[in-house]
């Protein structure tokens, strides 16, 4: 009995089997690389949705549940040594930057970009760029231990949400 009560516990625990999933209310960001859209819940509801830019091939830009582990305004971008707030940033303005591929959130992230026009298409090396005024705003939204999942996927963003309980 007492093996069995264990067992219920585990498989019934919020950090089984790859850490707390989101619960209703928790932000949650859904990055959608099939429409390149992205969709922000809180608090049950969907706050915020954009067009984005993803990976020029499918590869690039990772699937799966991350968890947002640094977030930076004005970031420097470290790979052509181009320092925060420069116009040649391709960073833009804000950098929120997850878990993904057993990274520490310094090379996946959400972003903006110093080129508007890229919006909506596949063009980057794995990152998710967003809009200056769309990523600005969700800076300030989302905390540290946000989840983010990112799909590709023909289902609502409401039907995503409810799949992983950000949404009833």
């Amino acid at each position: 009995m007492k093996i069995l009560l264990v067992c219920i516990l585990l498989i019934g625990s919020p950090i089984w089997p790859i850490g707390r999933n989101p619960i209703q209310g928790d932000p949650f960001i859904i990055v959608n690389k099939r429409i390149n859209q992205l969709a922000f819940y809180y608090e049950g509801r969907q706050q915020l949705k954009t067009k984005i830019a993803t990976g020029k091939t499918n590869d690039l830009t990772p699937e799966g549940l991350f968890t947002v582990t640094v977030k930076a305004k004005d970031p420097y971008y470290r790979r052509k040594n181009i320092p925060g707030g420069d116009p040649k940033n391709p960073l833009g303005t804000r950098w929120i930057g997850f878990d993904a591929m057993g990274t520490d959130g310094r090379i996946y992230g959400l972003h903006g970009t110093n080129q508007p026009s890229s919006i909506g298409m596949y063009i980057s090396n794995g990152c998710v760029r967003l809009p200056k005024a769309a990523v600005e705003e969700l800076y300030d939204k989302v905390p540290l231990g946000t989840k983010v999942n990112i799909v590709n996927s023909s289902k609502s963003f409401d039907q995503i949400a409810k799949e992983n309980g950000a949404i009833h």
